[in-house]
């Protein structure tokens, strides 16, 4: 799908301070580098009106949406953007509600929170909600931003199940169709504190087509015109290419069983780097040979 859109999707455990705790003021000092370089600040700067922007914070994935919609309130609202609220989507019913519809229509952001990304698709699937989300991104200046549930459902392909201690066992991770505004990627989150790089592997393997997109916590990717990512945040991602695999027992060994692969590409980015989805040319920002 190509798209006017901008998808910025984010590891999970982003850094925007907790402003539900009580030293928050007087520590806030600690968190300045994340407000004035770090990823709300960039989803801000890279919307249609800037910090006048209108920002809807959904919270369906959330198993406590009513806690978790105001702290990214008051987080973008400590950024200078005070045209936020909370979409609160908790059944697929509500996904149709006039009330929903005009809201997203009207937005030039939307922030999909953490939580359970199969909440996320089996609730909002197929609703006009969706229809309207997708139409906005191909068609409109606008912004999906999805941090944890919100990045992993972002793509066509979408892991929702896998234990990361065994995932290189053959049936270990389940994949199934997220909410559809990038193809051929497949997104993992909460990557490196969780070690699931297996994960990507098996998801990789049984579709070398797709790329593999693990995006470490407080980290994520800006993907313009569905093609150009830039890695923003402190931390890592590591795209796992599986275009020039060599082999593989994937179709050999019994479900449970462990699967080998030869030759299977990986990239690491950090803060700058660009990587180009439609030539898979990685272009480190700080390079040592320029």
């Amino acid at each position: 799908m190509n798209g006017r859109g901008k998808l910025i999707i984010i590891g999970g455990a982003v850094d925007k301070g907790s402003f539900t705790e009580a030293s928050f003021d007087q520590d806030v000092s600690k968190n300045m580098n994340f407000f004035e370089t770090g990823i709300l600040k960039r989803i801000i700067d890279e919307s249609k009106f800037k910090d006048k922007s209108r920002i809807e914070v959904i919270t369906t994935a959330s198993k406590i949406p009513r806690e978790v919609g105001p702290e990214y309130v008051r987080a973008f609202q400590y950024l200078n953007s005070s045209n936020v609220d909370v979409l609160h989507i908790e059944r697929r019913e509500q996904a149709s509600e006039v009330d929903v519809i005009e809201r997203l229509k009207a937005a030039d952001v939307v922030m999909f929170t953490g939580g359970d990304q199969l909440r996320l698709s089996s609730i909002l699937g197929g609703t006009k909600f969706h229809d309207i989300l997708l139409e906005k991104y191909k068609n409109d200046h606008f912004i999906y931003a999805g941090t944890s549930a919100g990045a992993a459902a972002a793509s066509n392909n979408m892991i929702y199940q896998g234990s990361s201690s065994e995932a290189l066992l053959k049936g270990e991770v389940k994949i199934t169709s997220g909410l559809g505004l990038i193809d051929d990627v497949v997104i993992d989150t909460h990557f490196v504190q969780r070690g699931r790089i297996g994960r990507l592997f098996q998801a990789v393997v049984g579709n070398p087509k797709v790329l593999g997109i693990g995006l470490g916590e407080d980290t994520g990717l800006l993907i313009t015109n569905n093609t150009k990512m830039e890695a923003i945040g402190s931390g890592l991602v590591i795209l796992v290419d599986g275009k020039e695999i060599k082999d593989t027992n994937l179709t050999q060994v019994e479900l449970g069983q462990p699967v080998s692969i030869n030759h299977l590409v990986t990239h690491v980015m950090s803060m700058g780097d660009t990587f180009d989805l439609s030539t898979f040319k990685m272009h480190i920002h700080s390079s040592q040979y320029i």
